[in-house]
């Protein structure tokens, strides 16, 4: 991509925003981060020694008051500012990238995507999981036929956190929009759609574990998908022992996969991508996955498969490549309100004790 990069308005500088979506804009060719959006002072002030020449204002309005001079709004501020921002971007003729989950449910999500298609606008939503390195190694297993016919899909996404860090994503209030199920269960959700299609029925377990807590943080969902494979998605802050990231049995042979992606702590250590000459999103040998049937990895049984390097960079990549050359949209609100179909209805599921049928 050649001539002037986009300009990015980043609106929120804290996990997400400081973490992730910088970083990775930063390091996008065609995209330029033009300006951060935070109120805390704190925030701005990291904002201002991490990138220099950016604009920080401690409103979003400042954005639509400047909206031709932008290219391209992105929302990582706490969820129950999606809708509303997202809203306020679009209408000011701008196109939007929103982190998951786009909105609190799936009717919101989809108004926000009419609208999108009546302005002629991008709207993507941001699932960087669909660009873990366990996950790409996982589609390209099952494209190649490697598992033969899956039967059962098994992820995990569990830590271990006896204690509340507070905050709005540990509220009990329902316009925040917080607990696992929205969290987490936005990445597992997705990820088994993506990999095996539509849902024909869900059912939920939540708890709501660790003292003072108001919301879930011990979550189980199974679905059956429209193919018939069957997935079993966990999502928890209080596994003591963490178990495989992905357990995937076919009629040819199984693949087991522990430990996380590398590249969220890889950015929250302050790495980069592309500065240094270590290959991005790699991981070491020991922790590949393995691949086999009969018998136990634990126990040597299956080969060890290679796992792809991650690539958190090829979303906005493929962001870039939407507005500036008329690709495809990396991830639409119409896959994110599927996805929220399906947490809705484990929400359902688990505080009616139902199964729901979708």
């Amino acid at each position: 991509m050649t001539g002037t990069p986009l300009r990015v308005g980043l609106v929120g500088y804290g996990l997400a925003g400081s973490v992730f979506h910088a970083p990775l804009i930063a390091a996008t060719q065609g995209l330029a981060l033009d300006t951060v959006v935070t109120s805390n002072p704190e925030r701005q002030a990291q904002a201002r020694a991490e990138y220099p020449d950016v604009t920080v204002a401690a409103s979003a309005d400042e954005l639509w008051a400047r909206a031709d001079e932008l290219d391209l709004i992105v929302v990582a501020s706490p969820n129950k500012t999606h809708v509303p921002l997202a809203t306020a971007a679009l209408e000011a003729g701008l196109p939007v990238v929103v982190d998951k989950p786009v909105a609190g449910t799936a009717a919101e999500a989809r108004t926000l995507a009419e609208l999108a298609d009546r302005r002629g606008l991008l709207l993507s939503v941001f699932q960087n999981r669909r660009w873990d390195n366990d996950f790409l190694t996982l589609r390209r297993l099952i494209a190649d036929g490697e598992l033969g016919e899956v039967y059962r899909f098994e992820s995990r996404f569990e830590r271990w956190r006896p204690q509340l860090k507070g905050g709005w994503r540990e509220s009990g209030d329902p316009a925040e929009i917080g607990g696992l199920l929205y969290d987490l269960g936005s990445h597992v959700v997705d990820q088994a759609l993506v990999l095996f299609g539509p849902v024909t029925s869900v059912y939920a377990e939540t708890d709501v574990r660790r003292e003072g807590a108001r919301t879930d943080d011990d979550t189980f969902i199974a679905l059956t998908h429209e193919s018939g494979v069957r997935s079993h998605l966990y999502v928890s802050a209080t596994t003591a022992q963490l178990g495989p990231r992905f357990r995937v049995l076919g009629s040819r042979a199984g693949y087991v996969k522990h430990g996380l992606d590398p590249q969220e702590t890889a950015l929250r250590e302050g790495a980069r991508p592309g500065a240094s000459g270590a290959e991005w999103g790699a991981e070491p040998e020991e922790l590949w996955g393995r691949l086999g049937a009969g018998e136990s990895p634990v126990t040597g049984g299956g080969s060890p498969v290679p796992t792809l390097p991650g690539d958190y960079p090829a979303y906005y990549a493929a962001v870039a490549r939407a507005l500036l050359s008329g690709g495809p949209n990396p991830v639409t609100a119409q896959e994110a309100a599927a996805a929220l179909d399906v947490l809705e209805a484990a929400r359902r599921s688990a505080a009616e004790k139902v199964t729901v049928t979708l």
